[in-house]
């Protein structure tokens, strides 16, 4: 079970593979709704429901295909997760396209059409995702190397969203009408996506192997093992709480900008300097975990966030550049703790096989996947009870106390969400750095003893049958008798 360090080579690897998730999934999620309402026609409230009822359906197929990927046993030459994203990834790439074309039919067609190729899209989406995500567990236990390839798929996947947001729209225009333009411009984003999750294949390797034979009942003995993994629970909650933040602000940021700034246009700006504010978690999150640990990394980084958050909420918010500058300070610090929660995952599948004795990357990972959908669906409910609440009217000049509610969601509700988790993760989450490297160990002793055993079994049985006289030696001694 002992690995090597990984190189820079292979880290890079790896965050191709979120590249190519990112060129595809980010283009969904950024203009598929724009696209049903606009080019295909459909009414908002039918797009909207298409979404709404796919998060449901996404969560089923994440913990089936965990599932079934933990089920599946090790191929030795191309491991067992990586198979699926080297195939798997064409289909995506398929079923993205599909997504942007507009078929001939009535609305009712349109309506069906859409709903099916989007959760189509979704299934394959899982089916390469949950085994890239499980990947990380497989190919090294070091902490660090583990902290480096979170950041490696935190860039790439910061670098998707940027690419998207900066390059589509543009792109689009160019062609004579938006139909064709978002077909032609998908199916080059699904194919550098489909390339660049190839790369991550061919560039990975796996190096951490359960040999152990699957029983009949493990899949829900693993499940059961998750439900009570003390460390992947109190994780869900810091997670809910702190990504749901970051949705959070994400949903509501245009208002802000609209309506408290009075400069819409901001919002490029913001993703540029957010993109450009997670390159001090790629250069810096190894070292710090090596030096304080994950742990700590995870809490300090929160704790930045919320003084941020608190600041531009105070004093800074309603001035532009004092704004964009705490808020880029703010995007950094979050940067840092998206960073090490991946790598936490990491460590709690060692720590779930401890407990259970099933390595479950599959089941775990997609475990995540869901605790994270849930924040997401969370996080985009609160923005529209807000604006509801406090008064919103679409197009027109904003009472002040929707511009307090606008400010408060924006920047306060994060913050309170932010310091919640951090609590909760102080005094809830155990598996420290320390802890980890004592449960890897405990797993190489468990491992270096059944192969003692099974080497012992084997030369008992080749002295067994040593010692018994061959079948024609009985059949002559029966005969001579």
């Amino acid at each position: 079970m002992k690995t090597e360090k990984l190189r820079m080579k292979e880290k890079v690897a790896y965050g191709l593979g979120d590249l190519g998730n990112g060129l595809m999934f980010q283009f969904a999620q950024l203009f598929l709704l724009k696209f049903y309402t606009d080019v295909l026609q459909i009414p908002a409230y039918w797009g909207g429901l298409i979404f709404l009822i796919a998060k449901f359906f996404d969560a089923f197929v994440d913990t089936s295909v965990g599932a079934f990927v933990d089920s599946r046993k090790h191929i030795s030459k191309r491991g067992k997760f990586r198979p699926y994203i080297l195939y798997g990834s064409l289909f995506l790439g398929i079923a993205t396209v599909a997504c942007f074309i507009t078929p001939n039919f009535g609305e009712t067609g349109r309506i069906i059409y859409a709903f099916i190729s989007y959760n189509i899209m979704g299934f394959f989406y899982s089916v390469v995702n949950i085994p890239y995500g499980s990947l990380a567990a497989a190919m090294t236990m070091d902490s660090g190397d583990r902290t480096s390839l979170a950041a490696a798929r935190n860039l790439t996947g910061q670098m998707a969203a940027l690419l998207t947001g900066a390059v589509v729209i543009p792109l689009v225009a160019i062609f004579a009408t938006p139909k064709i333009g978002y077909v032609t411009t998908v199916m080059i984003f699904a194919t550098a996506g489909v390339i660049s999750q190839i790369l991550c294949y061919s560039g990975t390797h796996e190096r951490i192997i359960d040999h152990t034979p699957r029983k009949k009942g493990d899949g829900m003995k693993s499940i059961k093992g998750l439900l009570t993994n003390r460390p992947f629970i109190i994780l869900s909650i810091f997670t809910i709480l702190s990504v749901g933040s970051m949705f959070l602000k994400m949903g509501i940021q245009l208002y802000y900008f609209q309506y408290v700034l009075g400069q819409v246009g901001l919002v490029s700006i913001v993703s540029l300097l957010s993109a450009l504010s997670i390159i001090p978690a790629v250069m810096f999150a190894t070292p710090l975990v090596k030096k304080i640990g994950k742990k700590n990394v995870a809490i300090y980084a929160t704790i930045g966030f919320i003084i941020a958050e608190m600041i531009n909420f105070f004093i800074t918010g309603h001035q532009v550049i004092p704004y964009l500058i705490v808020n880029t300070i703010s995007y950094m610090f979050l940067g840092f703790s998206g960073t090490v929660a991946f790598a936490f995952v990491n460590d709690v599948i060692e720590y779930g096989q401890l407990q259970t004795g099933i390595r479950s990357e599959g089941i775990i990972y997609s475990g995540y996947s869901f605790v994270r959908k849930i924040a997401q669906g969370v996080a985009g409910f609160i923005p529209g009870l807000a604006l509801t609440m406090t008064g919103y009217v679409a197009n027109q000049q904003q009472s002040a106390s929707t511009i307090s509610g606008i400010s408060a969601v924006y920047f306060l509700i994060p913050a309170i969400a932010s310091a919640i988790s951090c609590i909760v993760f102080y005094f809830g989450y155990d598996l420290t750095d320390e802890k980890h490297d004592a449960i890897v160990k405990e797993l190489e002793r468990r491992d270096s003893m059944k192969a003692k055993e099974a080497s012992q079994l084997a030369n008992t049985s080749e002295t067994e049958v040593a010692s018994f006289p061959s079948e024609a030696a009985v059949d002559s001694s029966v005969i001579n008798h």
